[in-house]
């Protein structure tokens, strides 16, 4: 679960639950960040806001190797390593991904940018390292979590992320 206080804050939770025989646990958390202007339903490339729903998790990738992901782990530096935003800052952003089932097709590469709902819809929406800000509309976690993540999810589970702003996510 990916979580924010505010609809326009750029900072939110990551919770891990993990499911103990019939009951969810909480089981790991971390500080987080999201799209520079919070979270919208009604999602659009470049609007700096990231999506509130449910959606899945199936692919993962980054520019370093596989440190035991459950997901299938496409590492690809020169990829990834050309995506980098200018700055010391972003230097490490793509070292672990996983891409959230938003507008993507499952199975293929977090990179690859085809876009099953058109590109006016965006996409390319990804759990990834944290660098201290918001973000474009992806999900920063910190490379603990990130490596956590990657080895606890379980594609025969069908792992999801619940997203939004608190509010929204009670509704």
């Amino acid at each position: 679960m990916v979580y924010g206080e505010r609809w326009d804050s750029p900072y939110s939770v990551v919770v891990l639950y993990q499911k103990r025989g019939s009951a969810w646990e909480r089981t790991a958390g971390w500080p987080a960040h999201n799209g520079r202007l919070g979270w919208t339903t009604d999602h659009h490339m470049d609007d700096e806001h990231s999506p509130v729903g449910v959606f899945s998790l199936t692919d993962a990738g980054g520019t370093l190797e596989d440190p035991g992901s459950r997901l299938t782990y496409w590492h690809d530096y020169s990829t990834f390593e050309s995506m980098l935003l200018p700055g010391e800052a972003h230097d490490h952003d793509f070292d672990y991904v996983i891409a959230i089932d938003y507008n993507r097709f499952k199975g293929v590469p977090p990179f690859d940018w085809n876009r099953p709902d058109g590109v006016e819809k965006g996409g390319g929406i990804w759990l990834h390292m944290d660098h201290g800000d918001g973000t474009s509309a992806c999900v920063t976690v910190p490379e603990s979590g990130m490596r956590t993540l990657l080895r606890v999810l379980d594609p025969l589970r069908h792992p999801v992320v619940v997203m939004g702003d608190r509010e929204r996510l009670r509704a």
